[in-house]
């Protein structure tokens, strides 16, 4: 498998969670999208909040290689930590934290064509306090409601922390309220805590901790490839043999290969199967994917 495609080629990688949206590639944001064009790689560039939300549509709209998710990433709807990644030097021209979503603000940007899933959004359970939790079950509603009524899949968002299982709880959510698929970007839960999304027939993606970390091989290995997805999250969780440097979309590539050599399989069957995979799920037309290397 080769690298150097021709223009007419479809692409043969999928970053489906990424965030070159994100303040961290303000200066050079668009040499990082010509380096994973050339290199054969498509990306979802994925919304935490209304303003990087509306970013990522931005951006999908002018680069035929892209495409978009919009959500509210549950850490977002309580005041939290400043991330310069994300929103720049002091959050200027960004106005959420601890937002509480305007779904008809939200609605207006999930119906445009390149958007083709809602989220990232769900539970986070890392930092915890006060009415953290009930918040963001609050929220997390919202933008399932949002996805059933626009029919796109949710780009999900769920970590466990102090004590408390976020999978679980999330997974009653989803079962009593979702009338669409899922997909557990950066899933780092037990193989218990997957078994009952894969009943619900979700998809379940991984990054670059995947290169350098072993606990992960387990799920990996147990996972049907047709249930398998690439990211990045970049401009975190940087891959090897990159580790030091800024994640970027191109980066993806060394995330398929780690999952082709945990579970013992061809990388040109992994890559070909989680192109797949994605254009299915994102319901991505494969006459679109292809046009946009023209």
């Amino acid at each position: 498998m080769t690298l150097e495609m021709s223009t007419t080629a479809e692409f043969e990688y999928i970053d489906i969670h990424g965030h070159v949206n994100f303040a961290a590639y303000e200066a050079d944001r668009e040499e990082v999208i010509r380096r994973a064009r050339e290199s054969g790689v498509a990306m979802i560039s994925v919304g935490t909040q209304f303003e990087t939300s509306k970013k990522a549509v931005e951006l999908a709209e002018t680069h035929g290689d892209m495409y978009a998710a919009i959500g509210l990433h549950p850490i977002h709807t309580t005041i939290s930590r400043h991330d310069e990644k994300e929103l720049g030097e002091g959050g200027k021209e960004f106005t959420s934290r601890g937002e509480t979503a305007d779904v008809n603000a939200y609605r207006s940007l999930a119906l445009r064509s390149k958007v083709v899933a809602i989220g990232e959004c769900g539970l986070d359970y890392y930092r915890l306090d006060g009415e953290t939790v009930g918040k963001q079950r609050v929220e997390f509603e919202k933008m399932i409601d949002l996805a059933n009524e626009v029919n796109k899949p949710l780009m999900l968002h769920i970590r466990n922390g102090s004590g408390l299982s976020a999978y679980a709880d999330a997974h009653a959510i989803l079962k009593s309220r979702a009338q669409v698929k899922g997909n557990l970007h950066f899933y780092a839960g037990s193989l218990e805590e997957a078994k009952p999304f894969l009943d619900l027939g979700y998809a379940f993606s991984f990054t670059g901790v995947i290169t350098f970390a072993r606990n992960y091989d387990e799920i990996v290995k147990y996972l049907p490839l047709g249930r398998i997805m690439s990211e990045t999250d970049c401009p975190y969780v940087t891959p090897a043999p990159h580790r030091g440097k800024r994640n970027e979309p191109l980066f993806v590539r060394e995330v398929v290969r780690a999952i082709a050599h945990i579970r013992g399989e061809p990388v040109e069957k992994v890559s070909t199967t989680i192109i797949k995979t994605a254009k299915k799920f994102f319901n991505i037309n494969s006459e679109e994917m292809s046009d946009s290397r023209r």
